[in-house]
């Protein structure tokens, strides 16, 4: 099969790349001659595990191309994906489709024969019907079918995710696209994969309410852990008691600092707004939104608690920036909220991250980067940890407690037990779901 991927972002990418490793010819899309002269030689813009190998890979076996120019990969395509960004619209929160349909009109000019123009950018349902009426208008001889392909990709692990998914949603309304579509992924479905064929609206939904679903189930026990913090629970054993039960699963029970990243802030947000277009209000995923943002806020209350109520003059090392671990991405990630509050209230905040400082040096102003948490800590007042990279899980804390001046630790990650770091010298410990801030026993009494 020849396929045209139209973007090089994070889902076009990973997308194009794996396509072609399943055997088909590839052809990305991308206006930046820049980024498509890198992905030429090899160089991949975004850090995902494993990518840069497959990427290689393919195109040294000459089924992955990269180009600006469009009509050539749309010419005698198969299949056309349209993968490009579908941000949050600012003003009313809905995905902003401008790219969607720009991409839709110049597919449309440059087809040649039958193809199946795929969305795979998340969209709100009706989006591939308007897809489908922009590619007529711009090419009343167009011979196509549209179809709904949402992506299941988990920064970190998107190569095994593509490779070995939990399931392949494919929305469809002719057999002719159908079996575009099933020619593609013949490999997943040779090998026992689900794939789901249904209708463009319940493709399009699906993705909308799997995103939603697990963004409440992060809220849900985030918003568990402040009553744990206030009655006296742990929230790690409730997570774990209550994951133990088949029917909810252990899965994105973790308390933290929020969600953030590409998907859950905006598809929430998204799927938030097409409820209120509809009159059928999403109130659940309207809370989900603002326990998130509550969630954040709540997370620099403990680093104000350790500093004594103010981190003016104060220097804070911060371990972690990006949403997640195993990927470079800054978008909505709650550093973006914790870290510039630091700086405002006048601190003196130093940065760790392994992959975030590409993006984060333009979104985190007055900050200072490092690359080694022990020189990070040297004299700090408060270590944050923001991000649970695994370079992070294993630190030596009495190196660390020793080098600092004030050695008080907020483990937004949970990754520390407290008595441990107590034990090897921090004299306040502040985590996320257990009462009160841990401190070694004489220092407590005294306090009471």
């Amino acid at each position: 099969m020849k396929i045209a991927m139209i973007g090089t972002g994070y889902v076009g990418l990973v997308s194009g790349v794996c396509f072609s490793d399943f055997g088909h010819d590839v052809i990305c899309v991308d206006k930046a001659s820049d980024k498509v002269a890198r992905l030429t030689q090899g160089e991949v813009p975004i850090y995902e595990p494993g990518l840069e190998a497959v990427l290689a890979r393919n195109v040294a076996a000459g089924r992955l191309y990269f180009t600006t120019d469009l009509a050539r990969a749309v010419d005698g395509a198969d299949a056309v994906f349209i993968a490009v960004g579908t941000p949050t619209r600012r003003g009313d929160g809905h995905a902003d489709l401008t790219h969607v349909m720009a991409a839709a009109s110049e597919v449309a000019q440059a087809l040649t024969g039958y193809a199946v123009v795929v969305t795979k950018s998340t969209v709100p349902v009706g989006t591939n019907r308007k897809v489908a009426q922009v590619v007529r208008e711009a090419n009343p001889e167009a011979d196509f079918d549209v179809a709904s392909n949402p992506e299941f990709l988990r920064e970190g692990a998107a190569i095994d995710d593509f490779m070995k998914p939990d399931r392949v949603i494919v929305g469809v309304e002719s057999d002719r696209a159908r079996n575009v579509m099933s020619d593609i992924y013949r490999p997943l479905y040779l090998r026992d994969f689900p794939v789901v064929y249904t209708d463009l609206e319940t493709a399009e939904m699906v993705k909308y309410a799997a995103n939603a679903f697990l963004a409440t189930k992060i809220s849900f026990i985030n918003e568990v852990a402040a009553l744990c913090e206030r009655v006296g629970a742990d929230v790690k054993e409730v997570a774990r008691g209550m994951g133990l039960d088949g029917r909810i699963g252990n899965k994105f029970l973790h308390a933290g600092p929020g969600y953030g990243g590409s998907c859950f802030p905006k598809d929430t947000s998204a799927l938030a707004r097409t409820g209120q277009e509809y009159g059928v209000p999403q109130r659940i995923t309207e809370t989900v939104i603002a326990v998130n943002d509550m969630t954040k806020r709540r997370m620099i209350d403990k680093v104000m608690n350790l500093c004594g109520g103010s981190v003016n003059g104060c220097k804070i090392a911060v371990l972690g920036v990006t949403f997640k671990p195993e990927t470079d991405d800054m978008r909505e990630a709650p550093s973006l909220t914790i870290v510039p509050a630091l700086v405002g209230g006048g601190a003196q905040v130093c940065v760790v991250d392994p992959h975030g400082q590409r993006e984060g040096e333009a979104l985190l102003p007055g900050v200072t980067w490092m690359d080694d948490p022990y020189a990070a800590v040297e004299g700090a007042d408060c270590l944050v940890i923001l991000t649970e990279w695994n370079a992070f899980r294993a630190l030596d804390l009495k190196r660390l407690a020793t080098s600092m001046a004030t050695p008080s630790m907020a483990d937004l990650r949970n990754i520390y037990d407290p008595a441990d770091a107590l034990a090897a010298g921090f004299t306040a410990v502040e985590t996320v779901g257990r009462a009160g801030t841990a401190r070694p026993a004489e220092s407590a009494e005294a306090a009471q």
